[in-house]
């Protein structure tokens, strides 16, 4: 299995990066993994000696150009075919890599996915997919979580299949539940978009739709697979991001289920609904959810989910 990483990605790359994968090649034994660390040799040269013991588990891509956090994606991505982003999308492309993953510009990773690697036939809009930690110490799984704010109940739907795919292979849960995102649990409730997506939901035979959830519900054992557009679920897990700064970095709780509100616990995002897997992960991303980001991707190659997802929507198209 070969995963590319873009070491130049993120407010603290490429130190924090090579520190993740120091940690996983320590952590993790499986040498079927081997990485592609891809980006500035010279940045990147006070802290390869970190995984010079490591020298068979991984290959240096030279990437010389690195696109800013704060660069127009599209623009950055012509006019940067050096990067460290446009060189993983390359070789993703190519088949010379599985999985990419960066913590770099996320305008550029989410162009980079659509017009390089593209969308699934059948996908009418990839979603990123973000865990929600649960009081049982499992998790949730809220989607879409932000590229997409506004949304048909088609894209909703579709997004409810992806979604519990990813829960069943990935995670390993059988028969997920669905519930679609709304103001109450009552049939017929919720704005025009959920009135409309609730039957569609209702009669997929594809999914285990259980009905209405409430935003009490997105932390508890009531459904697995949490759908909403982009705008109402970025909303949520930036709110859920704000319980664990405010009670645990800034207020110093300890707390076991407080900790599970920390990102770098997750590593990353997938990408749901492009041609291969895709995971990209906050800025402000240090070595802990680098290590988490490569186990995610490993996960993802491993389970064969892109196989599933494409077998999937190919049998809706027919």
């Amino acid at each position: 299995m070969k995963i590319g990483l873009d070491i130049m990605g993120g407010d603290y790359a490429p130190a924090e990066p090579i520190k993740g994968v120091q940690s996983y090649f320590e952590q993790v034994s499986d040498s079927s993994v081997h990485l592609f660390l891809i980006g500035d040799a010279n940045a990147a040269a006070p802290f390869l000696p970190l995984i010079d013991a490591y020298h068979h588990r991984f290959t240096f891509v030279e990437a010389a150009e690195v696109i800013g956090m704060h660069e127009h994606p599209t623009k950055a991505l012509k006019e940067k075919p050096n990067s460290s982003i446009a060189v993983g999308f390359g070789m993703l492309m190519k088949g010379k890599i599985d999985a990419f993953i960066s913590a770099g510009n996320t305008g550029a990773m989410m162009v980079g996915a659509m017009y390089t690697v593209k969308a699934i036939e059948g996908i009418l809009r990839p979603t990123i997919a973000t865990p929600l930690p649960r009081t049982d110490g499992k998790h949730n799984f809220l989607l879409d979580s932000g590229i997409n704010a506004d949304c048909k109940p088609e894209h909703l739907v579709q997004f409810a299949e992806m979604g519990s795919l990813y829960s069943q292979y990935v995670l390993g849960i059988d028969k997920p539940r669905v519930g679609l995102l709304n103001l109450g649990e009552e049939e017929g409730k919720g704005n025009i978009l959920c009135q409309a997506t609730f039957p569609l939901l209702k009669e997929n035979g594809n999914i285990n739709f259980i009905g209405n959830v409430e935003g009490r519900d997105v932390f508890i054992d009531k459904a697995e697979v949490i759908v909403c557009e982009g705008f109402v679920g970025n909303v949520l897990l930036k709110m859920a991001e704000s319980i664990y700064d405010i009670f645990k970095v800034q207020k110093g709780f300890d707390d076991p289920f407080l900790d599970n509100f920390n990102f770098e616990k997750y590593g990353g995002t997938p990408i749901l609904g492009i041609n291969s897997p895709v995971i990209i992960s906050h800025g402000i991303a240090h070595a802990y959810a680098f290590r988490n980001m490569i186990d995610a991707a490993s996960k993802i190659v491993s389970s064969n989910l892109i196989e599933k997802l494409k077998e999937q929507f190919k049998q809706a198209t027919v």
